[in-house]
């Protein structure tokens, strides 16, 4: 390693392969990269690796940003088996919602789960993501439905961003479903999200974006308007479930609200398409939900990538629709299923995501970028979409420092 003058470098990992994740994969072949005060600082071939006070060597490894999970309702009590065995035998998403089920089984559990309850419950399907090099995680709320339960959900995301190894992005989705107290009066609720919820819950500073469900069992176009209104009032960025079950011009909707990202999207239209890309809004796909819910409309991959448009890859990992806990399994869906190719799938965990979170420090290995990383045990980073149920991870980077895949969960849990 040669000696260069600039920063003084906290550390440096080498005998690394790099996955840049810049124009593609972004290939370093025996590279290093160093880090000072939890950035990158620095990123070539390891030849010319400045020295550091601490040098790790990655026995040949591949580096690649840690993975970013975009979109996920991993807080949540409560469990929904019983209605996945319904569906096997013939009921449909809807049936169960308009039947007491759905959302509503989780919203009453939820609500009756404290704060600590909560986190008790969501660490380990928390702790599962972080094993598979997950950095990055956004969570939504949406099964309280009411301020109180809400706030608990979000509390909750906040708390376990601090005692987990992971960042933390929280999403408020009072716009979820109509909770039974407001049946028939679904105006009345959203004016309930939209001039008490959400202005409480971002005044505490529990929430980074709002997001809403604009679909024919969940809110209208003019209803997600109003959220959004309130949202911009408050200087929040947006996001939507849309085009998921039906075509709503939701979208479109986002788009012109200039959202970070549109999520599920099977009923995507030309126009959704061409709004988005204008926009530089984010396709966020979900083939978890796609898979168990036994969906035959795929989104329009081929369009979207012709216009443009981003694709970020999630878990979508909720209790009713995509009990998936793995942003690999995830990738490997998107893949198999819907015919994105492995490097299409990796950018969706990595750039394209933390671009659907409006987070631009992180996602790549670049110079000034937040230094979380994710190491792995494999051959070439198409690799990481290819297996099933297998987990190559070696070691997780947070902010410069190393810990082991298997580190585990604090003991306050």
């Amino acid at each position: 390693m040669s000696e260069r003058s600039g920063p003084r470098y906290d550390a440096v990992f080498a005998n690394v392969n790099l996955a840049t994740m810049v124009g593609g994969y972004g290939e370093v072949m025996d590279g290093a990269i160093a880090v000072h005060h939890g950035r990158i600082a620095w990123v070539g071939a390891r030849r010319e690796a400045p020295r550091a006070a601490v040098i790790h060597d990655c026995d040949g490894a591949w580096l690649t940003p840690g993975l970013i999970d975009c979109h996920t309702h991993i807080v949540h009590a409560g469990n929904r088996s019983e209605e996945w065995e319904a569906r096997l035998e013939g009921a449909s998403y809807e049936d169960i919602a308009r039947n007491g089920g759905g959302i509503m089984s989780t919203v009453r559990a939820t609500r009756a789960a404290s704060v600590e309850d909560l986190m008790r419950v969501s660490a380990p399907r928390v702790s599962q993501l972080l094993a598979e090099g997950v950095t990055t995680l956004e969570i939504k709320s949406g099964y309280g439905l009411n301020l109180q339960g809400e706030a608990n959900m979000l509390r909750a995301a906040r708390r376990l961003g601090e005692l987990l190894p992971v960042c933390v992005k929280t999403t408020f989705l009072g716009a979820h479903a109509l909770p039974p107290e407001f049946a028939g009066r679904a105006d009345d609720y959203i004016a309930e999200v939209t001039e008490r919820m959400l202005p409480l819950l971002a005044k505490e500073g529990l929430v980074d974006a709002v997001d809403a469900f604009c679909e024919h069992i969940g809110f209208t176009y003019d209803q997600t308007e109003r959220v959004f209104a309130a949202a911009k009032r408050l200087g929040l960025p947006v996001k939507l479930h849309a085009e998921q079950l039906s075509e709503q011009r939701g979208a479109e909707l986002v788009a012109r609200y200039g959202g970070l990202s549109a999520d599920h999207l099977e009923h995507l239209t030309p126009a959704g398409i061409q709004a988005m890309a204008a926009a530089g809004t984010v396709a966020v796909l979900l083939p978890g939900a796609w898979y168990f819910l036994h969906e035959t409309q795929m989104p329009p991959i081929a369009q979207l990538r012709a216009a443009g448009v981003p694709m970020a890859v999630a878990t979508d990992c909720n209790p009713g629709t995509s009990p998936l806990s793995s942003i690999l399994l995830a990738m490997n869906m998107a893949c198999t299923l819907w015919r994105l190719s492995p490097r299409e799938a990796l950018q969706g965990a990595t750039v394209h995501a933390a671009r659907a979170l409006g987070m631009q420090d992180r996602g790549t290995l670049e110079v000034g970028k937040r230094a979380d990383f994710a190491l792995w045990d494999i051959a070439r980073p198409g690799e990481l979409a290819y297996a099933i149920g297998f987990n190559p991870c070696q070691a997780v980077v947070n902010g410069g420092v190393m810990r082991e895949r298997d580190a585990g969960l604090p003991a306050s849990f």
